[in-house]
This record gives C-alpha cells, sequence and structure tokens, in this order.
C-alpha cells in the first residue's frame, strides 16, 4: 500500500495568548496543498524503516505513530520518501503520522478495532489532527479542534522554499519578546480574520481570502531569517496578489492564485534568490491522497473534526 502524505499551508495563523501549559492558543485556517510524501508498506520478514533522505530517518513521526498502533516491531517494511521539505512550516511530518492512521483505518495493519483517532492523533503532534480532515480545516485550541471547512476551491500557490531551517521554538520565542515589549491587544473570536477568511474559503470568495490572509510570525522570521525575507521581497517585487505570505513558521512562503495560468505565468517572471526552490502547486483533498484498493477517501467518521 501506498500512501501520500501532502504539505500544507497556513491561509492565516493568529498567536493567542500563552495558556497554563505553556502552550499558546492558536486560530489558523489551513490548506493541503499538492506536494507529498509517500509511504509505502509491504509484507517483511521483520520490521525495516527506510527514508530517502537517510539524515531524517532518526526519531522520524512515522515511526512513533506505528508505535502508538503496536505495529513498531510488526513484519513490515516501511519506505518513507520525503518531497516536503523539513523545517518549512508545511506540516510533512505531522502529515506522514496522520498518514499512518489513515493506513491503519484503511486496514493496512489488519483490524485496528475501536480506536479514538483524534486522541491518537493529538498524541503524535498538533498539526496532525488537521490531516485527518478531507481538505480545509479552521485549527483552534493548540491544534486540537478541528473543524473541516468543505472541499478546497480550485486554487492553485506559487510555493517558494528558502535554504533556511526556521526553528518554531525560536520563532515563538522572538514573538514572545516582540508582544513584551508592546503587548497587542486582546483578539475576540468574533472579529477574528481567520473566521472571516475561513467562511470566505467555503464561498469561493477569492478576494476577501486574500483579504484576510495573515500570520502572526511573519515580521519576526523575516527579520531573524535574510533568507525568508528575500522569498518574501521576490514574492512581492513580481506582483504577489493581496500578499506574499509565511507558512506557519516558514520558511516556506508563497503566493496565491485563482488561476492555473495566472500561477504559472507569475513563476516565469518571479526572480527567485538563489538557493530558494519554486513549485507551482494546487489545493488538494484527501481523495489524491491514499492509492489502495482498501482507501475509504470520505472518512465520513471525521469529516467534521473534533467538536468546535
Amino acid at each position: 500500500m501506498r500512501v501520500r502524505a501532502p504539505a500544507k499551508i497556513n491561509l492565516t495563523l493568529e498567536i493567542l495568548a500563552r495558556r497554563e501549559d505553556g502552550f499558546h492558543a492558536l486560530r489558523s485556517v489551513m490548506v493541503p496543498i499538492g506536494l507529498a510524501d509517500e509511504l509505502e508498506f509491504a509484507p517483511g520478514e521483520r520490521f525495516t524503516f527506510a527514508c530517502d533522505p537517510p539524515s531524517l530517518a532518526a526519531d522520524n513521526l512515522v515511526i512513533r505513530a506505528l508505535a502508538r498502533l503496536g505495529q513498531a516491531a510488526a513484519p513490515l517494511a516501511v519506505t518513507l520518501r520525503k518531497r516536503v521539505p523539513a523545517g518549512a512550516g508545511l506540516g510533512g511530518g505531522s502529515s506522514d503520522a496522520a498518514a499512518v492512521l489513515r493506513a491503519a483505518m484503511d486496514g493496512t495493519f489488519g483490524d485496528a478495532g475501536e480506536r479514538d483517532w483524534i486522541a491518537d492523533a493529538r498524541a503524535l503532534g498538533s498539526d496532525v489532527p488537521f490531516f485527518l480532515v478531507d481538505g480545509p480545516a479552521l485549527v483552534e485550541g493548540t491544534g486540537e479542534r478541528v473543524t473541516a471547512l468543505g472541499a478546497a476551491p480550485p486554487w492553485w500557490i506559487v510555493l517558494l522554499v528558502p535554504g533556511a531551517h526556521v526553528a518554531t521554538r525560536r520563532a515563538y520565542e522572538a514573538l514572545a519578546a516582540v508582544r513584551a515589549a508592546a503587548p497587542v491587544p486582546a483578539r475576540p473570536r468574533s472579529g477574528s480574520a481567520t473566521l472571516a477568511c475561513g467562511e470566505a474559503l467555503q464561498r469561493g470568495d477569492f478576494a476577501t481570502v486574500l483579504a484576510t490572509m495573515t500570520n502572526d510570525f511573519e515580521p519576526v522570521v523575516r527579520a531573524a531569517y535574510q533568507p525568508v525575507d528575500a522569498a518574501l521581497v521576490a514574492l512581492e517585487a513580481a506582483g504577489a496578489p493581496g500578499r506574499a505570505m509565511l507558512s506557519g513558521s516558514g520558511g516556506a512562503c508563497f503566493a496565491l492564485f485563482e488561476f492555473e495560468g495566472d500561477a504559472r505565468a507569475f513563476a516565469d517572471r518571479l526572480r527567485a534568490p538563489a538557493g530558494t526552490s519554486v513549485q507551482v502547486v494546487p489545493f488538494a483533498t484527501s481523495g489524491k491522497w491514499v492509492d489502495s484498493p482498501k482507501a475509504n477517501p470520505s472518512r465520513s467518521s471525521l469529516r467534521g473534526g473534533p467538536p468546535a
């Protein structure tokens, strides 16, 4: 069985107050995109795990997810082919973990029985629950509150990934330092740009999505990582619609387009900085993620996500 593990982008990312448990609450609209890792499961004499590239094999979330399912010593040959850049704010590792859970749901490892799949996902990482939803979602809390937003519009992005690995912890520390010096006012949920963006995405309202896109990490990451700033400057100089965006805590950056032709024309005239990869990719849905006769892309039991 082969399972594709798609990357995601954040159309919005609001970092809210720090909670008593030390984690920050957030609001985000996340969308899966047509850039994906690939996981392959095959029978084996014993458990083996191979990763391409091998440098990403250590402490891999795929192994942790299999261990949580009781499959870390099963007679399986597991191969992970990484296509989603690591440390880029694209959720590659979290998506890999979710791909293991989806494979288990489809019966790859036998009868999984009754499980709380959302609890499994939460235990593996804050972004993992999102990847169990069929497409775009509103993500709240610390990532555990996921509300599906329906099918993704047929939109496209031009994705730039600079050669800079952005540490999420460092991004949070930099944001905390800025806010300690100049506290931000409270942002009630009713006036949230994220909620407005999610509603516009459901309507396919491209102009309003562009107008509501925001990322609280962007100023501090731009200041700390020159390659990220250079990628955003390149997108802006080429005339990115609305605004150029940072995904997650970075360093991947993107511009959003309503039509494929516009995205490809933009990519042709874009002058990307040296060492920056450029890809033109569509929004994706989970129907494109699984390649197996056992697959059940609808996963109706998960469609609504956990309670909002």
